[in-house]
């Protein structure tokens, strides 16, 4: 806390630039302490020295389960958790702990999936089972009802409900009583440092920030200011919870306060932008911004515009997605695009509206409900407070599918003879078998996650649960649409193309050959020059290519198969293309394979083709080879793009990537991620990362320091960006 007295008071920027330079410390300090973090950038505080807390454990093996004890451990939290005051900060909070991260165990043991896994480790599927949130909270109820508000209603819901239901109840007062002891904490922390504060500027953005918070604890926000600041403690709760990263539509949330505190004369835009800057800064939540409404009509507003210029002015990792249609405001489209090229952060994203709509509504749904489905996750799409999905956490891997039927071929290469048709047919059932055990794996998680991790905080800001006396996971809400990922597309029809160019239209290598090889990592006698040979040949993303044919056929059929089942409990499925950061892990189990990839290197990332896939790295090449093979049912299948810093420079550089980002999307592309980065200061940053603190890339659906990476991963995306 600053005590000095200037002689001119205190400007935003100035306050901005301290509050940065205090998130680059406190960044160092948890990469210090706690190791590299190979996922989002979060607005975590570094707890202080000495901090102790130990769980209540509900269960024989030492963990917490079920609402009782969840409610619990998560109220006994907040009565230690640390209070936060930066008096540079229009917010008070920081959040420090996870409280997942003090189970003992991952599932609950008394919910038996055994039998599900020996085919989940066969095909590499990462299951969801067990996975939290990843669906979307409406931020409306929230903000609506405020902390006493949701108190009520939790309340009243369980007097209608009566004493069958009391456990679920109970546990949701808890929680909400848990939050409001924080805030009050924090308010007593915020008075305290009032008293001390020798800055006048200082002082008195306490005394307001403590009058917020004090009517928080009970009331819902009235101001732009204290609607920030609720979303904040939101947000900060729901991380500590469960980890839970979704934000919402912001600009369209906020657009009432803003416009209410112009016409009262209560604030003008420099505070406003301020005010949203800090609210980026406390943590990077999912938030859209533009895209239609339910009736088709553009949701920019000025405070659209004044949320891009917060997070410019704030320069650390953003997580901000600008929808893109027809109706798009311009001005906002080029403000996401130069914001991309002059600043070289890696965001904003955009999605696409045509395919995400068009393919939503393939399910059966409306147009306005599929307008409603919106960006709040690292690739992903929700109905706010309606739509359960786990996103972004069942994932089959394709290659280990690959690497399963092309065994099986090779084993009764006796008795039939190897070809790619022969290929196919196998691995066509062995996904068919993946997707089939996945689905089981699906019906197991929601028959038992009420019991493994309910969702006691999003339940609060969804339409259903708190009314029926069920968790999101079992019945609280009306839909559950399934994500389902497949990765290592480019893997395996690089794969696939290679072994049908190479064996049998050139006739260069044998089956017998290219299997030897595989089962050597290509590193026996001519391995390298058979290596380069299958790498080379027609890739995915060429064009009219092999590797093209393959990948669109691959989809095609990831799709077809999720698209002819539902699980065997009758729940919706829906297909896309991402592997998130789980390259690196996903890879591991894979051996080598016919595209040149050495056995246990990453697979392909997401719906790209492989770095190098051509020489010019053609970025309208990729555009349309990702676009070419989007499943098509309203779950993306994302373009991770690199750019040089060159481009920025270039006049006409706004409307070159605006007409590439339009023209994806009128083909049917969902969403994309753009890096503009530097090839040599990016390879002096992975030497030294911290003589580059605040580089900023964007991993995959996310940003982050670049510093807080692993060298493993830094070095995928070194080689992902700059490859030839």
């Amino acid at each position: 806390m600053t005590t000095a007295t200037l002689s001119q008071p205190l400007s935003y920027s100035d306050r901005l630039e301290r509050l940065k330079q205090t998130k680059l410390r406190q960044t160092r300090q948890k990469r210090d302490r706690n190791g590299y973090m190979d996922r989002d950038d979060h607005g975590t505080a570094p707890l202080p020295d000495g901090f102790s807390w130990s769980p209540i454990a509900n269960h024989s093996n030492g963990s917490f389960y079920r609402s009782k004890g969840w409610a619990a451990n998560f109220k006994s939290l907040m009565e230690v958790h640390p209070v936060y005051v930066d008096a540079n900060d229009a917010l008070a909070g920081r959040w420090m702990v996870y409280l997942s991260s003090y189970r003992r165990c991952g599932w609950f043991p008394d919910a038996d999936f055994s039998h599900l896994k020996p085919e989940q480790e066969l095909y590499g599927i990462l299951s969801g089972i067990g996975a939290q949130q990843h669906f979307g909270p409406d931020y409306r109820i929230g903000l609506a009802l405020g902390w006493g508000g949701l108190l009520a209603k939790v309340r009243r819901c369980h007097q209608d409900h009566g004493l069958d239901k009391s456990e679920f109840y109970e546990a949701e007062q808890d929680v909400i009583v848990g939050v409001q002891d924080w805030i009050r904490r924090t308010v007593a922390a915020i008075n305290e440092a009032e008293s001390v504060e020798t800055d006048p500027t200082l002082k008195a953005n306490l005394h307001e920030m403590a009058a917020v918070n004090e009517w928080l604890v009970d009331g819902p926000p009235r101001t732009l200011r204290e609607a920030c600041q609720w979303l904040a403690w939101y947000c900060m709760v729901s991380r500590i919870y469960n980890g839970d990263g979704a934000g919402g539509q912001l600009d369209e949330l906020l657009r009432p306060y803003y416009e209410r505190d112009i016409a009262a004369g209560r604030i003008d835009d420099e505070e406003a932008i301020f005010t949203l800057a800090c609210l980026l800064l406390n943590d990077p939540h999912y938030h859209q911004i533009g895209g239609p409404g339910a009736d088709g009509r553009d949701m920019t507003s000025l405070i659209s515009f004044l949320i891009v210029e917060a997070g410019r002015r704030l320069g650390i990792p953003c997580n901000l997605t600008i929808r893109v249609h027809d109706g798009l405001d311009p001005d906002l489209f080029n403000l996401g695009v130069r914001t991309l090229l002059e600043d070289k952060k890696g965001w904003p994203r955009f999605s696409g509206e045509k395919g995400l709509t068009e393919g939503f509504m393939r399910n059966g749904y409306s147009e306005a409900l599929a307008r409603e489905r919106i960006a709040v996750g690292c690739h992903w799409m929700a109905i706010p407070g309606r739509e359960y999905t786990v996103n972004d956490c069942v994932k089959i891997n394709a290659a280990k599918v690959f690497e399963v039927a092309f065994k099986e071929m090779m084993r009764e290469s006796e008795t039939v003879v190897p070809s790619v048709s022969r290929l196919w047919s196998l691995f066509a059932e062995h996904l068919r078998r993946a997707v089939l055990c996945t689905a089981k794996g699906l019906d197991f998680h929601l028959a038992h996650q009420k019991d493994n991790a309910p969702e006691l905080l999003i339940n609060l800001l969804c339409d259903g649960p708190i009314e029926r006396g069920l968790d999101a996971s079992a019945g609280g809400v009306d839909m559950y649409n399934l994500c389902v990922d497949g990765s290592a597309l480019a893997t395996v029809a690089d794969s696939f193309a290679a072994l049908e160019q190479r064996i049998e239209r050139e006739r260069k290598l044998s089956w017998a050959e290219v299997a030897r090889h595989l089962s050597e990592d290509y590193r026996g006698e001519g391995g390298e020059r058979v290596r380069l040979m299958l790498r080379s040949g027609e890739r995915y993303g060429q064009g009219t290519s092999l590797g093209d044919d393959c990948a669109i056929r691959i989809s095609e059929l990831f799709t077809g198969l999720i698209r002819a089942n539902l699980t065997p409990e009758g729940r919706l499925m829906i297909p896309g293309w991402f592997s998130w950061s789980s390259t690196i892990p996903m890879g591991r189990v894979v051996g080598a394979t016919p595209n040149g990839r050495h056995a246990g290197a990453p697979i392909s990332h997401g719906a790209n083709p492989d770095p190098g896939f051509r020489k010019d790295a053609a970025p309208t090449a990729m555009a349309h080879a990702i676009a070419a093979i989007q499943p098509g049912y309203g779950n993306t299948a994302p373009m991770q793009l690199e750019l040089d810093p060159g481009l920025a420079r270039d006049r006409g550089a706004v409307d070159a990537l605006g007409c590439l980002i339009k023209t994806h999307f009128d083909e049917g592309g969902t969403l994309i991620n753009v890096n503009i980065l530097d090839a040599d200061q990016l390879r002096a940053a992975h030497k030294d990362p911290d003589a580059f603190p605040d580089l900023v890339v964007r991993v995959t659906g996310f940003t982050a320091y670049f510093a807080s990476l692993s060298p493993e991963f830094r070095q995928l995306v070194v080689d992902r960006l700059i490859e030839a």
